[in-house]
């Protein structure tokens, strides 16, 4: 016999027992967002395989190992989205969003990266991201920041640290990129085969090496924070002390560079030491020479991206309390005229009592284990209607949470019935 068909490895299905977490957190992050002004925008799962080398950089751990990547007939490479910044602005491009203008949108859906499945990390995996265009100064970086305090305030996430760091502008990245390179040059006996490489194509990367060998090595390598300049610094500072009067704790974390080239000043990351490795559950930062590596008009962006998979983790370990809306129904039909009727009854009973929530028992058993079904659905009521129900235009309402005495009442009266 052949193996039943499951899952691809590091892929997985949200159950019908979880998805109320999940639907919890969505709402209240897009809550947080319509209160900010912020518009929703959706972009398809496959992109052109361009557009995340020119964006991401081809010689990033996402393009050169992670990405799902696949040739047509025609001989286009195409991508699952590993990310969603690259795609949001390819689209305001596409769409003349971008330029001269200013946006403030937010996306939310599946990314997809092949690594090494584990707690809190996922081949397929869901985020909602948030970005920004055409506003230069730090006051859109500390709205962002501003808002992921809020979201997971309205989670009832604690304890979570944010990092803060600034990469300054590409110029000075430049120049402190050959202080990086001649410092860990001296120390070459001691770099690992990742570093070793990424030595000679993206040396800020090693700072953030998880290899705990490396860990004194880059704790004693330049900072910098050391070659920035005037007004990178004034653009930095106006955010720390924004956080400091907003009483939003913060670290500086001069090693925080985030994985990806195409970022530039502001850089932070909240992290949690309750997931284990997996530890940062949103990150993001400032972008402002991306949309000009994707043929656009130069633009100023910022945004994040927070990992739902990992909150979702989070939310759990804490118990978070979901008030989740009961079934205010389950209707319950008997004799052979009203079962014929019964989806014509369900939906006349929706249009008396309008945002009502009820299922209706299919199939012909008897009204006892009709009953258990209707209790097994968490339902506040029964409604049970039979042949002489219909002919006097009745229906008995019987609840199942209070211990209150079935009704019978006239049909038009249900909706108020209900509503008292």
């Amino acid at each position: 016999m052949a193996k039943s068909i499951q899952a691809i490895r590091g892929m997985r299905d949200i159950l019908p027992s979880q998805t109320p977490l999940w639907q919890f957190l969505e709402t209240q992050v897009q809550t947080i967002l319509k209160q900010y002004g912020y518009a929703e925008i959706r972009m398809p799962l496959v992109e052109h395989t361009a557009l995340f080398k020119r964006s991401i950089g081809e010689v990033t751990d996402i393009v050169e190992k992670e990405m799902y990547t696949f040739s047509m007939n025609g001989g286009d490479s195409l991508t699952l989205r590993p990310e969603g910044t690259a795609s949001c602005v390819r689209a305001g491009l596409e769409h003349g969003l971008l330029y001269n203008q200013i946006q403030r949108l937010w996306y939310q859906g599946a990314m997809f990266r092949h690594e090494k499945p584990q707690k809190g990390r996922y081949r397929q995996f869901q985020q909602i991201g948030v970005e920004t265009y055409g506003m230069a100064g730090p006051d859109i970086d500390l709205e962002l920041i501003i808002i992921s305090a809020k979201i997971w305030q309205k989670l009832g996430l604690k304890n979570l640290e944010l990092q803060l760091n600034s990469l300054g502008t590409m110029e000075e990245r430049a120049a402190y990129k050959i202080k990086l390179v001649e410092y860990f040059e001296q120390q070459i006996d001691l770099l690992d085969k990742d570093s070793l490489r990424r030595l000679k194509t993206n040396p800020l990367r090693i700072l953030d090496s998880k290899n705990p060998a490396l860990t004194e090595l880059i704790k004693n390598s330049p900072s910098l924070m050391d070659s920035l300049g005037a007004e990178s610094k004034q653009h930095f500072n106006f955010i720390c002390d924004g956080l400091t009067k907003l009483n939003i704790p913060f670290t500086l974390n001069s090693r925080l560079v985030r994985g990806l080239d195409y970022y530039s000043l502001t850089v932070f990351e909240w992290v949690t030491t309750e997931l284990g490795t997996q530890g940062t559950v949103c990150a993001g930062g400032r972008y402002d020479s991306l949309i000009e590596q994707l043929n656009g008009k130069a633009t100023t962006a910022v945004g994040f991206a927070m990992g739902v998979d990992r909150l979702i983790d989070l939310l759990e370990i804490k118990q978070v309390d979901i008030q989740l809306k009961p079934l205010d129904a389950y209707l319950i039909l008997l004799g052979d005229h009203a079962n014929q009727q019964k989806m014509i009854l369900a939906e006349k009973i929706r249009q008396v009592v309008p945002n009502l929530t009820m299922q209706v028992h299919c199939g012909s058993t008897k009204i006892k284990a009709q009953l258990k079904k209707a209790d097994q659905a968490n339902a506040q009521f029964a409604f049970i209607i039979g042949d002489d129900e219909i002919d006097n235009n009745e229906i008995i309402v019987k609840p199942l949470r209070t211990g209150s005495p079935q009704q019978t009442i006239d049909f038009k009266n249900l909706a108020e019935f209900i509503n008292t």
